[in-house]
């Protein structure tokens, strides 16, 4: 039995503006219509037959089933979940999805581990190299899957291959090694023993739950002393914050794969894109005869091997060369092409700060619709709230800011205290200060709504949540 996990947290900070921890880089849609978690589920169902397994966090675990929602190929699949209460990177993330695993499939059950950010067109060479490392896990081998170098790639890591078996399809591992320089990078390229290291893996849970046992004992104890603390009978299965929290945060490279003397590599025959920084994304563009690619609306005057992202509106570039700008409304990057991957600072400043901006959208996601914000100043936001049908925000109140809605389409079922109003189109009410209140749409359509704060403090985090159908209880509504 081959049970894919995929890996749907983390924050894609090397792609802000766009990526952002509210909405991150699974979340983007690259050449087409799909996002990237669906392309990842679409590549899960087609190698394997029964259940798909995903670690997120509770904070996006409603994005990504509305996601899923949209692959027609998962129709039928059963599509399980493991919520993590913060972040931890991807060796706790997996060492919890094997127990899960082992639990209701056995200790042979196999994990094919796929990150939800890989662009991966060729879904042929993916099932061929899957076959191939699912006969690996199954004679007890940790297997990864590496990429052939095209270039002398300095922002990825890499794998020395050792001796090949298996009628050569897979490959002893002979080292890991990090990220190099770039002229050490040529080396590997010229050496032809290297190849980059995908992050995607396989191997039986029992395998890599003796790994663990072997190699990292005390987070084996940590996963088992939180999975034994979750409710498993739950859907999805929430991790407990307390025990998770106690795990270190390492990745699964560090913790296991460089220290097993098991593991082996199949060489990816497929195209790959781990959609690392700007620079990466700009290769999915077809350049002009000047080197520059665009998305949107830019105009390009007199320069070169630029990339530009253009939102709704107009971005000219002027006398110029290799710039990253990117555009989304709320937000400009401006980036010289050879510092893309530094681009994380800026998320680190911003966070440092406080702003917003590092971590929310204008249109922020929630999972009973979504909230727009129009307009903002020190004491007022206006907001477009869009309400699915069916779906209903928490009782709340907030202690700092007041309320004014405004139904623009649809209709709205409001408690304002005690009292119980249904609003149509062009009707409004008001939320006072400090008073319990809560708005549902009992209709079959959307309900759009315009909202006016006023207050003297507009963060999202003055709320206090009594009831709440998602079961949220300390993030923001």
């Amino acid at each position: 039995m081959l049970i894919p996990l995929i890996l749907a947290g983390g924050s894609g900070t090397r792609l802000w503006p766009v990526s952002r921890s509210a909405y991150p880089k699974p979340f983007m849609r690259l050449g087409g219509d799909e996002s990237l978690a669906q392309k990842t589920l679409r590549r899960a169902v087609a190698v394997s037959e029964g259940e798909v397994l995903s670690v997120t966090s509770r904070d996006l675990f409603f994005i990504t089933r509305d996601e899923y929602d949209g692959v027609p190929d998962a129709e039928g699949r059963t599509l399980s979940f493991l919520l993590e209460p913060v972040g931890r990177n991807t060796a706790p993330a997996i060492a919890m999805a094997a127990l899960y695993i082992k639990e209701r499939h056995g200790s042979d059950a196999v994990m094919l581990v796929l990150p939800a950010d890989h662009l991966i067109d060729d879904l042929a060479g993916f099932s061929a190299a899957v076959c191939v490392a699912h006969a690996l896990a199954r004679e007890g081998y940790l297997a990864t899957f590496g990429v052939r170098p095209s270039r002398p790639e300095t922002g990825y890591g890499y794998i020395q291959r050792g001796d090949a078996f298996l009628d050569g399809q897979g490959a002893a591992v002979k080292r890991f090694v990090e990220k190099p320089d770039l002229k050490t990078a040529q080396e590997y390229l010229e050496s032809g023993e290297y190849l980059w290291n995908s992050g995607m893996f396989c191997f039986t849970a029992g395998a890599f739950l003796e790994a663990l046992a072997e190699h990292q004992p005390d987070m084996l104890a940590t996963a088992e002393s939180c999975w034994q603390a979750s409710d498993r009978d739950s859907d999805p299965v929430e991790l407990p914050r307390e025990q998770f929290e106690a795990f270190n945060n390492i990745s699964v490279d560090y913790a296991v794969m460089e220290h097993a003397d098991n593991a082996a590599v199949v060489e990816a025959d497929f195209d790959w894109n781990d959609i690392g920084s700007w620079n990466a994304v700009s290769e999915l563009v077809k350049s002009d005869e000047d080197g520059n690619r665009t998305t949107g609306r830019a105009v390009l005057v007199d320069s070169r091997n630029c990339y530009v992202q253009a939102g709704t509106r107009v971005v000219a570039v002027v006398g110029l060369d290799d710039l990253v700008v990117v555009d989304t409304g709320d937000a400009v990057l401006v980036a010289h092409r050879e510092r893309a991957q530094d681009v994380r600072q800026v998320v680190d400043r911003l966070t440092a700060d406080n702003e917003g901006v590092a971590t929310f959208h204008q249109t922020v996601r929630r999972p009973w619709g979504s909230f727009t914000v129009l307009e903002e100043s020190r004491r007022h936001k206006v907001k477009r709230l869009l309400v699915k049908p069916g779906q209903v925000l928490s009782l709340q109140l907030h202690h700092k800011r007041s309320e004014h809605w405004t139904v623009v389409s649809g209709i709205a079922k409001i408690l304002i205290g005690d009292e119980e109003l249904l609003l149509e189109a062009n009707q409004s009410a008001y939320v006072p200060v400090n008073t319990k209140h809560r708005l549902e749409n009992p209709g079959e359509e959307n309900l759009e709504i315009i909202e006016v704060q006023c207050g003297e403090y507009l963060g999202e985090d003055d709320i206090v949540r009594f009831e709440d159908v998602y079961g949220r209880t300390e993030k923001n509504a």
